[in-house]
């Protein structure tokens, strides 16, 4: 049995989040409330020191306690200059700080360092981390790169863009769950009750046989809960592109939240000794033992992990996996998760942890609200232990009626960072077909965050402009009734966003370059785009980059970049049947595909260099594996 003395004082961090010359923000996690003091230098000049007044603290459990430090210097920091940083506080041996509670974080004993960009044209984006997908994790990748560059702030990149599902909480390996639960326990992460379920609260469903790998088996056993008992876990199959894999979802906050600590830093690791749980089959037994592999693996890569956290600033975004799978994607499948207390209450917890470990660090002030809601929930927790069951229940609507995700970086070019899965535009014609990504009054407000811009880098979870067969293919089951088989996730599958997003690249007053970062789709590609039979009309980008750890099926999406190839070449008359038929769309080709192929397929993260003008003049995969792929504009005769 492990005493509370022993633990750790940092426990996760510092993750730095958003930066500027005014104020730096980093996210930590602790065994303890401490009161922490910063210290800056720049470059050879004297240190800084700073106390930090406007820290707030939120208790997550009995010895878990998350930190937004707020750095506000006496004088605005420069920019792209190295600003190496400290955090001081007294331990049980006296003072500390970072070099000897996070040795893993410095590079040869060196405190770590960060860079306020200037401007925002060199770009790291990467989507899709799934600890337990066999492929190297291209954040160890991207550690290694950095720490060749650190030195070099013209080498270092503005920002880190994490652009969804930066982690799986419907898609969790046995290894895992069995963690997070040891860390709890650990860490006494609170309580709650459960309603609707065969379990009474977070306890029994820890203690649960059907806990680990059958988690269908504890939703209530009635007719009426069949829709949410097939949606939530595993009863869906997903033949084309990938397969429902559910059994393990995760349910309560606590476990919501020990997954981040256990993605982001290796030191929870080191506070437990999970071993298999008693119960399982043979057959769950032995994908026991194949995940185990992975996450002994990826566990391996975490000091490298928090490191790159460290030095990185970085903003984040959510996909439908941040929250559990097909998120809101047709009207149906929302009256039917909402429309039960205890799906509403699983994706309820995703969101208050998305709000609380990757929302508060984008913008503070924009989640301000609900954050304050939040803190009073997990405030009044502290005594007890327990999560009171009516404040959740409060936390959890006024979460769901939030429309304050989306945000906007300034500089040159403007960065503009969408919620493509709250407010979505849900189709007229059926329920059960897709929703359109935005609704119309979203999309208005973006246009008007547009306006009069010269260049634009918009981050969009989803390609704006995917790969044409596969969408053809989507909206083919969208047809048929059936757009949960495939993921029918795209912004060509719903007729008015479709229209209203073209639209707004057409208008005179919006930007003429605009550079579109995406993710989601497990495979990585560029196209080049423009305005048919205009000379001077905007010019289009759409660059995505996924996964970080997580890749599509070799041989399927072999077939698919094969017939996408002959059925939609920049001259097919097949073009003028898609809803972009206005817009010329070409695509190039990955430096290191075999001849033909424009689709990439492995796991790694994206490098994006822009001009003044907001144009690309680079445009590379740092592939996992430790070697780049190029996507070379296309020469024309």
């Amino acid at each position: 049995m492990h005493s509370t003395s022993d633990l750790p004082d940092l426990l996760v961090g510092p993750l730095v989040r958003r930066v500027a010359p005014e104020q730096l923000l980093l996210w930590l996690v602790t065994s303890r409330p401490l009161e922490l003091t910063a210290t800056l230098r720049v470059a050879d000049g004297e240190a800084q020191q700073l106390r930090l007044h406007d820290a707030q603290v939120i208790p997550i459990g009995r010895h878990a306690f998350v930190h937004l430090l707020s750095v506000r210097p006496a004088s605005p920091l420069p920019q792209d200059s190295l600003i190496h940083y400290d955090l001081r506080w007294h331990g049980t041996a006296g003072e500390t700080g970072l070099r000897e509670a996070a040795p893993h974080l410095c590079h040869n004993g060196e405190l770590p360092s960060l860079m306020i960009a200037s401007h925002n044209r060199r770009l790291l984006h990467g989507s899709c981390r799934k600890p337990h997908f066999a492929s190297e994790d291209a954040l160890v990748r991207t550690d290694s790169w950095l720490a060749e560059r650190r030195d070099d702030p013209e080498q270092r990149p503005s920002w880190l863009l994490m652009t969804g599902d930066q982690v799986y909480v419907d898609d969790v390996s046995g290894p895992l769950l069995v963690a997070s639960h040891a860390l709890i326990k650990r860490l006494g992460l609170f309580d709650e009750a459960l309603e609707g379920a065969t379990v009474a609260d977070s306890q029994a469903l820890y203690q649960a046989t059907e806990t680990y790998y059958r988690r269908e088996q504890l939703l209530p056993d009635v007719p009426a809960n069949m829709a949410v008992r097939d949606r939530f876990f595993g009863g869906v199959r997903k033949p084309v592109f990938t397969s429902a894999n559910a059994q393990n979802h995760l349910i309560t906050l606590a476990e919501m939240l020990a997954t981040y600590l256990l993605v982001w830093s290796p030191t929870p690791w080191t506070l437990i000794a999970p071993a298999p749980p008693g119960g399982l089959s043979d057959e769950e037994r032995e994908r026991y033992d194949q995940e185990q592999e992975q996450i002994t693996a990826f566990v391996a890569g975490l000091p490298q992990v928090a490191r790159l956290l460290a030095h990185q600033p970085t903003l984040m975004i959510f996909d439908d996996h941040d929250v559990t799978d097909d998120w809101n994607l047709t009207a149906a499948w929302e009256r039917t998760a909402y429309g039960h207390p205890f799906s509403r209450q699983i994706i309820g917890n995703a969101l208050l942890a998305y709000l609380l470990c990757q929302g508060w660090g984008n913008d503070p002030e924009a989640v301000e609200q609900p954050l304050e809601r939040l803190a009073t929930l997990l405030n009044n927790a502290a005594g007890s232990g327990q999560l009171e069951v009516a404040e959740q229940d409060r936390c959890i609507n006024a979460l769901l009626q939030f429309h304050g995700w989306e945000y906007q970086i300034p500089g040159t070019p403007t960065l503009v960072v969408l919620d493509t899965r709250t407010r979505r535009w849900r189709s007229e014609r059926s329920p059960f077909r897709p929703s359109g990504l935005m609704d119309w009054e979203a999309l208005t407000e973006l246009q008007q965050r547009l306006i009069d811009q010269t260049a634009v880098v918009i981050v969009s979870p989803a390609p704006m402009f995917g790969v044409k067969l596969i969408e053809g293919v989507q909206k083919l089951f969208a047809l048929a009734g059936k757009p949960l088989v495939v993921d029918a996730e795209n912004w060509m599958a719903h007729r008015g966003a479709a229209k209203v997003l073209l639209n707004i690249f057409r208008h005179g007053r919006t930007p003429g370059n605009y550079v579109i970062l995406s993710g989601d789709v497990h495979y990585s590609f560029v196209y080049d785009i423009a305005i048919r039979d205009r000379q001077q009309g905007p010019q289009l980008w759409q660059i995505t980059s996924s996964g970080l750890k997580n890749a599509f099926p070799p041989r399927l999406l072999d077939w698919f970049d094969r017939l996408n190839r002959w059925l939609y070449s920049p001259a097919s008359p097949l073009n003028w049947l898609t809803k972009r038929r206005r817009m010329r769309v070409t695509p190039r080709d990955p430096d290191r595909a075999s001849a033909g192929e424009r689709l990439w397929n492995g796991a790694g993260i994206g490098l994006v260099e822009l001009n003044q003008q907001g144009r690309p003049t680079e445009i590379r995969q740092l592939d996992a594996r430790g070697f780049d792929v190029r996507f070379p504009p296309v020469t024309r005769d």
